[in-house]
Parts: C-alpha cells; structure tokens; sequence
C-alpha cells in the first residue's frame, strides 16, 4: 500500500454546491487522529469542504488546515460552552462525521433537532473497558449515541455488532487503513540497513522482539514480563524492545529489575518513521492486548514483512487471518511459547512474513477508506423526507 496524492474529481453536489463535512474529534488515540487526518486529505483532495472540530493541540499534531480543511478548536468536554460552539460551526454543515464515543455525544447534543436534517454519522474506532458503574455508564452512552446517529461505521465486526446492541439503525463495517506516508521499506535483503538499526538497539548477536503501545494495564504488558521469564532460557537470550509511556511504566520497570527480564522500555518514539524502522529490523512483533480492533502496529508488522504473534481478541483474527501466529490472552505460557518456536525456527518465519505482506495486501488503502466513507455521505446527502435521527437526552 503507497501513499500517493488524490486526483480531484467533480465535488459531491448537495444542493447545487459542494458537501460540506464537519469532522469532530473529541481527543482519542494516536491512530484515531491520524485517521481523521488522512479521511479529511481524501477529502478535501475530491472537492469536499471540510471542517475539522478538535482540541487546539490537535491541530498542531496533525495539521487539518495543510491539507486544505478549516479547524475549529474545541475542547473534548460537553460543558454548554463547548456544545455552543461546536453547535455554531455544524450551523453551516451538510453532514457531521464524529469519531469516538465522546465526540459522537458531544455532536449528537450540538446538533439536538436539527439531526433531523444534517445527518449525523459516528465511527467507533475502540471500545472502552470498564467495569461496574462505569461499564453501566458507558453503555448508557453508546446506547445515546448510536440511536442519535443516521449510520455508525464499525473498524472491526464486533464493534459493528456491539452497536447493534445497542441499538444502532443502520451499523457497517469500515475498516481504517493505516497512514502509509513515511512509511519505510522493510528490510529484506537489505542485511547492511537492518544490522545498523539492530546495533543502534543493542540487538546485535541476539534475537529480537519487539512491541509498541500505551503503557497501560488493557495492553497486557504484564502478561508479556511473564512470558520473557521463559525466554531467559534461550540462547542467546533475545531483547524485549517496548516503545511507549503511559500510567505503568514504573511498576513494570519494576518487575524487569527485580527479575531481571530481558526487557527494555525504551519510551515514546516520537517520529512514527523510526518506530517502523525498529519494527522491520525485530525478529519478532508481539501484540499482547486485551482488546484492540484494527491495531495499526499489527498492520505495520505484516506491511514490513515480521512474523507476529498477537492475541485472539477484537478485530485481530479478522485483520491477519493465518498470517500471524493468535494466542489466547493473558496466557503467558501461550505466549512465550509462541515466540520461542518462531525464533527457533527461520524457515517458519519466513513463511509468515511471506503471508503477511500477501495479508496486507488485501486490506483497503487510504484512498478506498476515503471512497467508502464518501459513499456513506453521498448516499445520506441524496436522503430526503425521513427523520435521520432519534432524540438524545443526558
């Protein structure tokens, strides 16, 4: 999948003028950022005029308006402030495009009787877990949200089929391509390139694994440590490379001291350039989550060409079908059992590696997401004579 820029193409008419979008993004992760930045290129690139909503430091990580769309800062809050201003800019939208459950409340509520006339349109990139009250409260608020919705897009089946649940009236599958722009090129064959990058890690003469997310307990990063104990019975004894920070960092950098793991946390990768060139030199990518839909560093893996080994979960088994090796999660013996075979046996790996770059060959590029979700809005634009929305009260 290569990055390329968009040919215009006649604008999508919606009353004798071009559509006009607002994109509201409520925070969310990296990938959902990044998402809602290549959507709005596409976009813009066809002839659609774009507004993008979002907290100010968005705008610096993403640079909406240097591909053409206006930025309105607003904070991810439903304060009435908050909601009166994003309700100012959806004034003059066509159609509004929330990402997340919090900016599809903090739309639905900014547009309040008037969805009967501007569409809403929510995707779910995640899901939240939570237990008790906020598990009780989550639900409440994707049932608001969904029902407040014309059309929820789903990144993954069980998202699509959580919706559903709660009562979505028209829910679909649309899967995310992950941003290639930047994006290097493995390094098969390139030994000299891939030697560099492992000396510049520590890795040489010893085999290497590698992973990157939020340092977070929904990330199974503990699950990981445990499975590196058996891993310390190699030889030689790989190096466990972990790119990212988040709220556990030092109780895992705990655990490595005291067992004396063959793991290293190396932080946040700033440029998404490097952390790529990290992964293409690995051995092995491991994914050990709880939950993730179409995780971009899993789509990375297999884009570069590394065997992996994720868990069963989400939109995993459905994105890399039999190119990846799937354990259960949280079972650590799986999972070092896993990575153990693979680093014992070169000629699998290559065959998975083989399997993954064919994998991701099929999964949609940017511009198919972009086209797929214009679809959606052309056909909701054309949409006259019926209520498009149910109301939302919190």
């Amino acid at each position: 999948m290569t990055s390329h820029t968009v040919p215009p193409v006649p604008p999508v008419p919606r009353r004798g003028r071009p559509l006009h979008t607002v994109q509201v993004l409520g925070g969310g992760s990296a990938c959902t950022g990044a998402h809602v930045r290549s959507l709005t290129a596409g976009l813009v690139a066809r002839g659609v005029r774009v507004t993008v909503c979002a907290p100010a430091g968005a705008e610096l990580a993403y640079g909406f308006s240097r591909v053409g769309a206006g930025f309105a800062p607003v904070s991810a809050r439903t304060e009435p402030e908050t909601l009166a201003s994003l309700r100012a800019v959806c004034a003059g939208a066509d159609l509004v495009h929330a990402h997340g459950l919090r900016a599809g409340l903090m739309a639905a509520l900014a547009l309040g009787g008037r969805r009967d006339t501007t569409p809403l349109v929510v995707t779910w990139h995640n899901r939240t877990l939570s237990q008790g009250f906020r598990a009780r409260l989550t639900r409440l608020l994707e049932r608001r949200v969904v029902r407040a919705a014309r059309v929820v897009l789903g990144a993954s089946s069980d998202l699509v089929e959580r919706a559903r649940r709660r009562g979505a009236r028209d829910a679909r599958l649309a899967p995310v391509a992950v941003p290639s722009a930047g994006r290097p090129r493995s390094f098969a064959g390139d030994y000299a390139g891939r030697d560099k990058v492992r000396a510049e890690l520590g890795a040489l003469g010893r085999p290497l694994v590698f992973t990157m997310g939020r340092l977070e307990p929904q990330q199974g990063h503990d699950v990981l440590l445990t499975a590196a104990r058996a891993w310390r019975r190699l030889d030689p004894t790989p190096l466990v490379l972990v790119a990212g920070e988040g709220s556990r960092r030092a109780a895992l950098q705990e655990r490595i001291d005291a067992e004396e793991l063959p793991v290293r946390l190396i932080g946040c990768v700033t440029r998404a350039v490097e952390a790529v060139r990290m992964l293409a030199a690995a051995d092995v990518a491991v994914l050990p989550s709880r939950w993730t839909a179409r995780s971009p560093f899993a789509q990375e893996a297999l884009h570069a060409g590394v065997p992996l080994v994720a868990t069963a979960v989400g939109g995993v088994p459905e994105l890399v079908g039999d190119a990846a090796v799937l354990v259960p999660y949280g079972d650590a013996d799986a999972l070092a059992a896993a990575v153990g075979g693979l680093l014992a046996d070169p000629a699998r790996r290559a065959g998975l590696a083989a399997r993954g770059r064919a994998q991701a060959a099929t999964w949609p590029s940017e511009d198919g997401t972009v086209t797929h979700v214009l679809g959606v809005y052309d056909e909701l634009a054309a949409a006259t004579g019926e209520p498009l929305s149910e109301p939302v009260r919190v």
